[in-house]
């Protein structure tokens, strides 16, 4: 028997390997992680996490005018940067710490180093050192990529957000996906000019189209100066900011230009190939159903799979790997009927499928109804919210769940639950509704109003 350094080696301390490792600790392996940055990864220290604070700090932008419409003698504030982003990453810090406190009192040893593969059962870290291991797990997420544009280089991304000295005046967003859309909301509600373009027809590409096409509204009505079919052809350092020219034919001017233009795998440079593990056409490492490569001893989870990019996902694959792996078990993860939250303003809760998604597989009926909530509109503001189901003909099954509403999120997850369990629309019907409140919409649509 061959005899390792560790019976378990894992690339990256994000969400997703910090999980494996600790609960791989926890049955008696020896267990080692390598992190080159910050402990905490994407979500901890650059995603989730900062991008909520900051979208809890946009919203009160509009709180001064509601307090005042509810009778409260208040003035309009003044957001100070600078002193929420002291705050923001001290909360950071202290995040990491309790990151590095989990490991240490697991018993994990951390590496503090680049770490790539050596062999299908060798780490090389960057002083040159090589670890050996029975198990290797890559857990290395993803990263923003730039588009291949002239000028590319002179924007920031989702990275470079929360460590500007100061808030840009005017910045363009490139993108449509969720990232893209809940930056745009954010720093328009920290009183940023924001200007969005998105090549294709509609934002939110992949969700319900109804849902997607309400957020999309909402955006422009608070003043997100959206522009769809539209794209950057060329970037240019100019006096007074980075000079912009569009397919759409303006040029303009803005302080800061990000791109939200998609993720790529953190595979570069790690010896994948080297190990002989299969990579997809998009840099992606290809697993199977047990999060196992074609290499028996080399395992990936979370986002450097490119399967589903949330973190609670990395989390529960990295759970399913340590009882296949260190308990015998062989888990499966099941990526079905995953809840999700799309932080923008008005959020965006989505679990199952989309009216467009179910429709090609079997006919539907389509509950849905949108209405200004009371408490905006009291305040006299005109936004709306939208409640959606998606059920089967055949089996009455409610396939999906569509909410566009302020905490729509937290909505979207007790949802899920039902919607996991085979929910029927009757069940749904069955369940007293409590009011007032804009959810009990979804256990009081009685009628459809089309068929699909």
């Amino acid at each position: 028997m061959t005899d390792f350094d560790y019976d378990l080696f894992v690339i990256g301390g994000g969400s997703g390997g910090v999980r494996a490792a600790r609960v791989a600790a926890a049955t008696g392996a020896k267990v080692a992680l390598a992190e080159e940055y910050r402990m905490g990864g994407t979500c901890v220290i650059r995603g989730c996490v900062p991008k909520k604070l900051m979208v809890f700090a946009s919203e009160y932008r509009d709180m001064f005018a509601d307090a005042r419409a509810y009778g409260w003698d208040v003035a309009d504030g003044a957001f100070d940067w600078s002193r929420f982003r002291v705050k923001l990453h001290e909360e950071l810090d202290r995040l990491e710490g309790v990151y590095r406190r989990i490991l240490d009192g697991s018993g994990v040893e951390i590496f503090d180093s680049r770490a790539a593969l050596a062999d299908t059962h060798t780490v090389k870290l960057a002083d040159g050192s090589t670890k050996s291991a029975k198990h290797i797990l890559v857990a290395t997420g993803g990263r923003p990529q730039l588009p291949e544009i002239k000028g590319a280089e002179l924007g920031i991304t989702s990275n470079d957000i929360f460590l500007l000295d100061a808030l840009p005046k005017s910045i363009l967003i490139v993108g449509g996906g969720y990232i893209a859309c809940e930056f745009a909301c954010i720093l328009h509600g920290l009183g940023v000019a924001v200007t969005q373009f998105y090549r294709g027809a509609q934002i939110l590409r992949g969700f319900d189209d109804e849902a997607r096409g309400l957020v999309s509204e909402e955006m422009q009505q608070r003043g997100i100066d959206l522009h769809l079919g539209t794209n950057v052809l060329e970037l240019e350092k100019r006096d007074g900011g980075i000079w912009v020219k569009a397919t759409n034919g303006t040029e303009t001017t803005f302080d800061h230009v990000m791109f939200a233009t998609g993720r790529a795998p953190n595979t570069n440079g790690m010896g994948l190939a080297k190990a002989g593990v299969d990579l997809g056409r998009q840099g992606q490492i290809v697993v199977d159903d047990f999060s196992q490569t074609n290499v028996a001893s080399i395992y990936a989870i979370g986002d450097v799979t490119n399967r589903v990019q949330l973190t609670p996902v990395a989390i529960r694959e990295a759970m399913a790997f340590v009882e296949t792996v260190f308990h015998g078990n062989p888990t499966k993860v099941d990526h079905s009927l995953i809840p999700s939250a799309i932080f923008t303003q008005p959020e965006m809760g989505t679990v199952g499928l989309s009216e467009e998604a179910a429709r090609d597989i079997e006919p539907v009926e389509i509950y849905c109804t949108s209405f200004k909530p009371m408490q905006q509109a009291f305040a006299g503001r005109s936004d709306r919210v939208l409640m959606k189901l998606v059920v089967s003909k055949a089996t009455r099954t409610v396939l999906g769940c569509h909410i566009v509403s302020p905490h729509a999120g937290e909505m979207i997850q007790l949802a899920g639950i039902a919607i996991k369990m085979g929910a029927t629309k009757e069940d749904f019907d069955r369940t007293v509704a409590v009011h007032p409140t804009i959810s009990e919409e979804l256990v009081t649509m009685r009628e459809p109003v089309r068929t699909a």
